[in-house]
C-alpha cells in the first residue's frame, strides 16, 4: 500500500473489512461498515466483494447490523439471509456520517429498545435519565431536585457562554448561532462548519443507535423533533467535535468554506476521541443499565 493510501486509511473511521479484521465468532459485534462493493450469497452464506475483487465471507450471525455506505449493492437473497440471522441493515453516507434509512428485521432483539421505552414512559425515571445527561456537562453541580426545564436553562446558558469563550480564544467574530434550513450558504463560515459537523455527528449517532438496538425517536431532553435521542446523545460530544472545531477552523477557511477540510478535521477528532468505542458505554451510563451491545476494543 502506498504512503498516500496509508494516510487515507488512517483518516477513516472504519478499517477496511478483511478476514483479519472480522469479529470473532465468540461474541456478537455491533456493526460492520461496508462501501464500494457488492453483498451477495454464496452457498447460503453472505460474502462481500469489494471494488478491488477482495472477497470476504461475513459471519452474519455474529453481526447486529450492517452499515452500507456509498457504492454498495446488495442482492435480495442477501437481505433475506441477513434477516434470518437477525442482522439489521442501515444505508449511510461515507464513514456513516450521513444516515439515510434502516431495515429492521421482524425478529430483531428489542431488549434495548424496551428498556429505553420503559425509562422514557416513566416520568420520574425519564427525568433521572435527563439528569445523568446533564451531569456529564455539569460534573460539579448539584442537580438533585432540579426540573428538566431548569436543567435545560442551565445548558442553554452554558452553550451560549461556550460559544463566546471559543470565539475569544480563537479570535473569531461571533454574532450567534444562525442556520436557515435549505440555505446553508447564507450563514457565516463558523455557522457553516457547525452545521456540517453537527450533521456528521448526527449521522454517526443515528447509525450507531440503530445498530445497538435503540430508537433515535425516543428522547429524554429533546422533543418535537424527528431524532430526539440522537440530539440528546450529540450534546455529550458537540463541545469538542463540533463547537471547538468550528471556531478553530474559521480562520483557516479565510472566508471560503471548504467541505473537504471540514470533513477531514471532523474525522480526525472522531478517531482521536474514540467515539465509536464509547457510544455504547455512554448509552449504558445514561440509561442506567448495562444492556448495550458494546463493540470489541
Amino acid at each position: 500500500m502506498s504512503e498516500d493510501a496509508d494516510k487515507k486509511e488512517v483518516s477513516r473511521l472504519f478499517v477496511k473489512v478483511t478476514r483479519d479484521t472480522l469479529p470473532q465468532v465468540k461474541e456478537k459485534y455491533p456493526f460492520i461498515y461496508l462501501e464500494r462493493g457488492r453483498l451477495e450469497i454464496d452457498d447460503a452464506s453472505i460474502k462481500w466483494i469489494d471494488s478491488t475483487g477482495n472477497v470476504v465471507r461475513l459471519p452474519i450471525a455474529t453481526i447486529n447490523c450492517l452499515l452500507l455506505g456509498p457504492g454498495t449493492s446488495v442482492t435480495h437473497e442477501a437481505v433475506k439471509v441477513a434477516a434470518s440471522a437477525n442482522c439489521s441493515i442501515c444505508w449511510v453516507g461515507e464513514d456513516s456520517m450521513l444516515f439515510y434509512a434502516a431495515g429492521i428485521t421482524p425478529s430483531a432483539d428489542t431488549r434495548n429498545f424496551r428498556h429505553q421505552l420503559e425509562m422514557a414512559a416513566d416520568a420520574q425515571k425519564s427525568v433521572e435519565v435527563a439528569r445523568r445527561f446533564f451531569a456529564r456537562r455539569f460534573p460539579t453541580a448539584d442537580l438533585a431536585g432540579k426540573t428538566l426545564q431548569e436543567m435545560m436553562g442551565m445548558e442553554g446558558h452554558r452553550v451560549r457562554q461556550l460559544y463566546e469563550d471559543k470565539a475569544n480564544h480563537y479570535g473569531v467574530g461571533w454574532k450567534g448561532r444562525n442556520f436557515v434550513q435549505g440555505k446553508f450558504e447564507l450563514s457565516d463560515i463558523t455557522n457553516q462548519i457547525l452545521t456540517a459537523a453537527n450533521a456528521a455527528l448526527y449521522g454517526i449517532l443515528s447509525s450507531s443507535i440503530h445498530a445497538l438496538g435503540y430508537s433515535p425517536h425516543i428522547g429524554f431532553i429533546h422533543s418535537g423533533s424527528p431524532l430526539p435521542f440522537v440530539y440528546d446523545m450529540a450534546d455529550l460530544y458537540k463541545e469538542e467535535l463540533c463547537i471547538d472545531l468550528a471556531f478553530s477552523l474559521t480562520k483557516d477557511m479565510a472566508g471560503r468554506y471548504n467541505k473537504h477540510k471540514v470533513a477531514n478535521a471532523f474525522k480526525d477528532r472522531v478517531i482521536t476521541s474514540r467515539l465509536l468505542e464509547t457510544i455504547a458505554q455512554d448509552i449504558e451510563s445514561v440509561l442506567g443499565e448495562k444492556r448495550a451491545r458494546r463493540a470489541r476494543k
